[in-house]
């Protein structure tokens, strides 16, 4: 074949390629700095396939998430969308809104790659599979600046008892004990982190697994809102609004700590701080060492035209497969689904939840123990609890064993 034959035969496969593919809309919450690192991983390995990812990055999970709903529920879908895995699309698969992929997932081999097994059992309804979980978030974090504690001459602490106990001498030097962003999703976070931490694991399960009211009413539970109280008063003098800006506080030593999700690690990342030297990351607070095996998942929307649902399917495949898996993962802070990759590269924090992830340390996730609607009435509750000093920890409690009385 000669140079001319070459070309011809190499524009036409161009040519062939171009014309399947297609730009697709992918609608995800991933706006901070660490975030947006991490989402370039995903877009880069898709506009490889010759297609080109769209980017619509809207701030916030609670109103990323009611915009997507309209915008499926009113006739007008995108390409893919970011949801935690678990309950939060059941009413849009019953709808039958969302694509089926299990052939992708039995093509790719999904099952007997994603660790633990209950991600995808989370992706799947009546036997059929409708979303790609893409990493494990975990809630159960306390991060820690060594500055703050540093320039009041205290010792880093290492599980939240001593974290409470060095709260008033942080707060004399004028420095925020606890950050915490004023949104009802963080403040219900930090409560159900210290709900997984401080008491026996079939408590939290009796009450969000099982929706026991009278367990959610006892003692156990009282000790846990105990805390959360303990949580409010030190995080009095935090006024940001969004998580990375309250993991900016910590970064820069003008906070003690911050209960926060392993996607902190991001914002650390960004900020080129290390892990055991600039900052420590006590997974379950340092009291109980566990992982909630939460996390991410793209689902598509049903479809019509035939160049966006090969492109859906491309990027579903992609998005497991083992080199995007490490690249995303080590920008996002997370953990990969996939149980056979090297992570060797992984900082301090990360290794801490991959041995965690291997000794089985785990629990289930509040998103798929709880609907979207029980998850926002116990937001609520946590918004107007950590506004007023006034509400007590027994009043809180109440209210919420109303609210899992009611739950399903």
């Amino acid at each position: 074949m000669n140079r001319s034959t070459q070309l011809l035969a190499a524009t036409a496969i161009v040519a062939a390629s171009s014309a399947s593919a297609t730009e697709l809309e992918v609608m995800h919450w991933w706006t901070s700095g660490g975030e947006a690192a991490a989402v370039q991983e995903f877009a880069a390995a898709f506009n490889a396939t010759g297609n080109t990812w769209v980017d619509a990055a809207i701030a916030g999970g609670e109103s990323a998430r009611a915009v997507m709903v309209s915008r499926l529920t009113g006739g007008d879908p995108m390409g893919a969308f970011q949801f935690n895995h678990g309950r939060q699309a059941e009413e849009l698969i019953e709808a039958g809104l969302l694509r089926d992929i299990t052939d992708i997932a039995e093509a790719e081999g999904w099952k007997d790659i994603v660790n633990p097994s209950t991600l995808l059992d989370a992706c799947t309804v009546d036997g059929r599979i409708y979303c790609a979980p893409v990493n494990i978030h975990s809630w159960q974090w306390l991060w820690v600046s060594h500055k703050a504690f540093e320039d009041v001459g205290l010792s880093v602490p290492t599980n939240w008892n001593e974290f409470v106990g060095a709260s008033q001498a942080l707060a004399d030097a004028g420095k925020t004990p606890l950050a915490m962003g004023q949104q009802g999703w963080q403040q219900s976070g930090a409560f159900n982190v210290m709900f997984a931490a401080l008491v026996p694991s079939e408590i939290y399960l009796a009450v969000y697994g099982d929706k026991n009211a009278e367990v959610a009413a006892g003692p156990e539970v009282a000790r846990v809102f105990a805390a959360a109280a303990d949580a409010r008063d030190m995080a009095a003098t935090s006024t940001v609004q969004n998580w990375n800006d309250a993991t900016n506080l910590v970064i820069t030593g003008q906070a003690g700590g911050q209960i926060m999700g392993d996607w902190a690690q991001g914002e650390f990342a960004v900020a080129e701080q290390v892990a055991g030297q600039d900052y420590s990351c006590l997974p379950g607070l340092g009291v109980t060492e566990l992982l909630g095996t939460g996390g991410d998942a793209f689902y598509f929307p049903v479809l019509s035209d035939d160049a966006q649902i090969a492109a859906q399917s491309e990027l579903a495949a992609l998005m497991l497969k083992p080199e995007t898996q490490v690249a995303f993962n080590l920008k996002k802070g997370s953990l990969p689904v996939r149980g056979d990759i090297d992570l060797s590269s992984a900082n301090d924090c990360m290794q801490k939840g991959l041995a965690l992830l291997a000794d089985g340390a785990l629990l289930p996730d509040t998103n798929m123990l709880l609907t979207s609607d029980t998850t926002n009435q116990i937001n609520t509750l946590f918004t107007e609890f950590f506004a007023d000093a006034s509400i007590s920890a027994a009043d809180a409690q109440a209210d919420f064993v109303k609210i899992i009385s009611r739950a399903e």
